[in-house]
């Protein structure tokens, strides 16, 4: 059934984040802010709001928080401190369903994301610290049937690429012939999978998402328990 507290984005979105792209600066955000408010603050916090129950059926310790700051939709500003690109917005938007023990992005978490040229879910753990990165290598060393078993379902493969950064040489005590070498040299573990515009205006979209996120539990339970918290 249609979610009746969310039927879909906006067709301004879209407009707003491509007019952005062309008008990234101070001056024109001060004047377009309640296109951005309008368009996209409020229905992305009206998405989290629907999507809360949704997630609690997935999993109880991931979190729909629908607020300013600190909630699940990321902020607009760029932190441009220790980058050339000194654009101080975003053109997309960025959605973290965290952990509920996670502070940031680098937690597990699901994730949405929507700009001018793609829209895609993903599910995993992005950037993670180096400790818990071994903590991922060590289990999936030590349980690779568990860990073949979490990505190899075809509804798994199917629909979502396993995405990130890697090294490019074996992470230290693995072999390079190590028969999940692929998956031991990554440095982010996420899965990502593609959706169409057009699902973004549409009521279905809080299914469609959730039932995106269900096919990833296996993944995401695996990434949990290799780390120590609760699924």
């Amino acid at each position: 059934m249609p979610n009746a507290s969310f039927t879909g984005f906006p067709l301004g979105l879209l407009h707003f984040l491509e007019d952005l792209s062309r008008h990234n600066n101070r001056k024109w955000f001060d004047a377009n802010r309640d296109r951005y408010e309008r368009e996209l603050r409020e229905p992305a916090f009206r998405f989290i709001e629907a999507m809360e129950k949704p997630l609690r059926k997935l999993s109880p310790h991931f979190t729909a928080v629908p607020k300013k700051v600190g909630g699940s939709l990321m902020r607009i500003h760029r932190d441009t401190r220790f980058s050339k690109d000194k654009t101080p917005y975003k053109t997309n938007v960025g959605i973290q369903f965290r952990h509920e023990l996670g502070k940031d992005v680098h937690a597990p978490g699901f994730y949405f994301h929507i700009d001018t040229e793609q829209v895609f879910v993903g599910a995993g753990i992005w950037h993670p610290e180096s400790s818990v990165l071994a903590d991922i290598r060590q289990t999936i060393d030590e349980y690779p049937e568990d860990w073949k078993r979490a990505t190899g379902a075809k509804a798994f493969r199917t629909r979502f690429d396993l995405s990130g950064d890697s090294l490019k040489r074996p992470p230290r005590g693995y072999s390079e012939d190590h028969p999940s070498i692929v998956d031991l040299k990554r440095k982010d573990h996420i899965a990502i999978a593609n959706l169409d515009h057009d699902v973004l205006f549409d009521d279905s979209l809080i299914r469609t998402t959730t039932d995106a996120f269900k096919t990833t539990r296996p993944y995401v339970r695996f990434l949990c328990e290799a780390i120590g918290v609760d699924f």
